[in-house]
């Protein structure tokens, strides 16, 4: 299959200071320029996910990178035979990553960046002494993560720094403490976080799950990763992967993610072809019996429709 598109994964942390005008420009250019995807901006930094052809990819990296305030960000690239999203969605938030924590002291201690062959090393044989931990939500490491890692019963990142008090029970202070996420922007601030509550020797997998994909084969990543975009999940593990998902419905090995067909539970979850056969893509009997439930097409991602989209909603056209 020809793969003309990219997908890049990327975020920066830099203070912005007119939110709004960024917002607008930058809007435009993707329009202009083709590219279409989910950012976020905030008046500290930017987060997305993009996709376009090979060549609007490029204009869009070189318009990021000319900025000097970007000059330093590490785009994820990947070929893809589509585009990822259907339309372009920029907004501003309080956030690029939406935690909780807000203390730009925090960000200014994060942990140090182990670069993914170091890293490498390290998962195949996890010394005593070492905590891998995943800072990602349950719908995101149920589904795929790496070999031994720890992983938090939350459902969202802003949960993390609850989960404070329960890491200081788990795990040892003098340890040295590896977080990782998709593509490490959660880990920017988990890392300074642990570090602030007493944690010594905290650090963060550069680049994350993708870029570790990317440049090392995924090796000791266990099922697929979740990502933001109409893919749901990717296969990160060229070397060794297995499946670990389990379906909701009937507990059997699945790597597929869905939505529940019911539009008013919606629910995210691992659903495996018995499964969806069971209640239609229902996540139970109670949601395939109550509510407006959707045809369950088989992949289980139900695109809103764009009724007459126009990207340029909101904005000045130029």
């Amino acid at each position: 299959m020809k793969k003309d598109f990219q997908i890049l994964l990327f975020y920066c942390y830099a203070e912005i200071l007119d939110t709004e005008r960024f917002k607008t420009d930058h809007h435009l250019f993707c329009i202009k320029n083709n590219i279409k995807g989910r950012i976020i901006i905030s008046s500290e930094g930017i987060n997305g996910t993009v996709s376009g052809l090979k060549k609007d990819c490029d204009n869009y990296r070189k318009e990021l990178i000319s900025k000097k305030i970007f000059s330093d960000i590490d785009f994820k690239v990947e070929s893809h035979h589509k585009y990822a999203f259907k339309k372009i969605n920029v907004r501003i938030k309080n956030e690029i990553v939406n935690s909780g924590i807000i203390d730009k002291k925090t960000l200014k201690n994060k942990g140090q960046y182990i670069n993914p062959s170091d890293f490498k090393k390290i998962i195949k044989k996890v010394p005593e002494n070492v905590t891998i931990l995943d800072v990602r939500s349950n719908y995101e490491h149920n589904i795929g993560k790496f070999k031994n890692a720890m992983t938090l019963d939350i459902d969202n990142f802003r949960d993390f720094p609850g989960k404070i008090n329960e890491l200081k029970k788990k795990i040892k202070k003098s340890n040295k403490v590896i977080t990782y996420c998709t593509g490490g922007v959660k880990c920017e601030k988990a890392s300074g976080f642990l570090k602030e509550n007493g944690f010594e020797n905290v650090y963060q997998l550069h680049g994350g799950i993708i870029k570790y994909g990317i440049e090392e084969g995924g090796e000791n990543f266990e099922g697929k990763c979740y990502v933001f975009d109409d893919r749901i999940v990717k296969d990160v593990n060229e070397v060794n992967s297995e499946v670990i998902g389990k379906c909701y419905v009937t507990d059997e090995k699945t790597d597929r993610m869905v939505n529940c067909a019911n539009v008013l539970c919606n629910k995210h979850f691992p659903l495996s072809n018995s499964g969806a056969k069971k209640y239609k893509g229902c996540c139970s009997k109670y949601c395939l019996e109550n509510g407006n439930v959707r045809e369950f097409n088989g992949t289980g991602f139900y695109q809103k429709k764009l009724n007459g989209y126009n990207p340029y909603i909101g904005l000045e056209k130029k």
